[in-house]
């Protein structure tokens, strides 16, 4: 399962999240059982932070972020985190279609969430389960994502996240 986490940020502290992320909480969450899959500055939106992560299944996604978000990495660094968030709530639980994850290496990627479920190839959509880990939300709307990659950046359209990742 892979969980989308979209944060709308306080305007221009989106780099101050991205270092304390990558030097401070990136390891400490894949030691505590969590994938971090990729993360990505949006390049239509200053203040916005995109990332993915994944687990295998519920118990390991209840176990990981218990052990994270209770354990002292969080303690210490979290306060600081959060000081950089307006809002961490768009967030959604997503099953692939297929056996093959949508993401591949790339400079650039684009996100589409379009309401509903569909059948798209090598797509993401709502995971049917009750989120069992209420200290952060999650959106229960059904959804369809896919995640495509580009050389270089893709034009915009709406309701579109283009992406790059950080380093």
């Amino acid at each position: 399962m892979i969980e989308l986490r979209q944060y709308t940020l306080r305007p221009g502290r989106r780099d101050e999240l991205i270092d304390l992320f990558h030097r401070e909480l990136l390891e400490p969450q894949q030691q505590a059982g969590m994938t971090i899959l990729a993360t990505y500055r949006d390049l239509d939106d200053p203040d916005r932070f995109v990332w993915l992560r994944g687990f295998r299944d519920m118990s390991t996604r209840l176990k990981a972020l218990t052990t994270f978000y209770n354990g002292p990495v969080w303690a210490k660094h979290g306060p600081q985190a959060n000081a950089t968030m307006l809002d961490s709530s768009n967030a959604r639980l997503l099953r692939p279609l297929s056996q093959a994850l949508p993401l591949q290496p790339s400079p650039y990627v684009t996100i589409k969430i379009t309401p509903g479920l569909t059948n798209t190839p090598n797509a993401l959509v709502t995971l049917p389960e009750a989120n069992d880990f209420p200290r952060l939300p999650i959106r229960t709307d059904k959804v369809t994502v896919t995640i495509t990659p580009h050389a270089t950046a893709p034009p915009t359209a709406p309701a579109t996240l283009r992406l790059t990742p950080t380093p």
